[in-house]
């Protein structure tokens, strides 16, 4: 009765699973096992790194600080390209549920408190549209140069995200953001800052191990002549380093602010490169190119 019992427990959960699963969700499986293909490894790799410039493609603040007394609340929305890192044979890398929706949008709420000697600390919680998943950021700022007269703002941003929601499968970013901006009054409370910057953004990635037979049943599992048989076509992809994995985004808007509102408009390109995979021609490794990524990104929101 026992055996029974936790035979529909299991059940309920695989078809709970399969029936919340929404288009933009991921099933990670779907890159391929590494036993028997070789290109898997890579995939994942272009996979993670392309979908962690799709999650940290916003910055949405000018370099300048809140001041110590400052605090600004945020509704923000990204739309952003999403590509697919595919091979030269056309077989597609981002493997989502469904059909997957592009351009992807990700609406958020982003919340910064200014604090003393020019820092700022910020976190935004960013919805991954038709899907479970959420990315969340921390962020800390600090203005090396601002408020003089003649002279630009310059800012560091440091800042993590992590991809929540998501089966099988961690995926961080981090990095450092290097900004530049300036404020031009245009009477009384009213104020207008054009921006840019450039943000290098580290890819961290893992899986725990997978499952590459979706049509197991509990029985497959269970068979007593083979007692190995649950780990039958199952395994994990290489681990994807922090420090090898390095994506560059140039951004450009600008914030108008009048009294406490604000508004904001940005555009961002992140460049990924090339990554080598594991074929090879003529004993050479081949680098594959890893498509740019373009979001555009707004914001509304009050400044106090």
């Amino acid at each position: 009765m026992r055996t029974f019992s936790r035979g529909m427990a299991l059940a309920v959960l695989v078809c709970g699973s399969a029936a919340y699963a929404d288009r933009n969700d991921f099933r990670i499986t779907d890159l391929g096992n590494p036993a028997t293909d070789p290109e898997a490894h890579t995939d994942f790799r272009a996979f993670a790194r392309t979908f962690a410039a799709v999650m940290t493609s916003a910055n949405l603040m000018p370099p300048e600080t809140l001041g110590h007394a400052g605090f600004s609340l945020n509704a923000e929305l990204s739309v952003t390209g999403l590509p697919s890192p595919g091979r030269e044979d056309g077989q597609a890398t981002i493997p989502t549920e469904g059909s997957a929706t592009n351009p992807l949008l990700i609406p958020s709420v982003h919340v910064r408190k200014g604090l003393p000697f020019s820092f700022e600390l910020g976190a935004r919680v960013g919805w991954i549209d038709r899907s479970s998943m959420f990315a969340a950021t921390g962020e800390l700022k600090w203005a090396v140069n601002e408020g003089f007269t003649w002279l630009p703002d310059i800012a560091v941003r440091a800042h993590v995200t992590r991809l929540m929601g998501n089966k099988d499968f961690d995926l961080t970013a981090g990095g450092l953001d290097f900004g530049v901006g300036k404020q031009f009054p245009l009477g009384g409370m009213v104020t207008l800052t054009p921006y840019g910057g450039l943000d290098l953004v580290g890819v961290a990635a893992s899986t725990d191990t997978l499952d590459f037979n979706q049509s197991r049943t509990r029985g497959d599992t269970l068979n007593p002549a083979n007692p190995y048989a649950g780990l039958d076509n199952t395994g994990v992809y290489k681990e994807v380093k922090l420090g090898e994995n390095i994506n560059s985004r140039l951004y450009g808007g600008v914030r108008f602010i009048g009294g406490a509102l604000q508004l904001g408009a940005e555009v961002s390109l992140s460049n990924q490169g090339f990554i080598e995979t594991t074929a090879t021609n003529a004993g050479e490794p081949v680098n594959r190119a890893l498509p740019a990524v373009l979001a555009f990104n707004t914001t509304l929101g009050l400044d106090f």
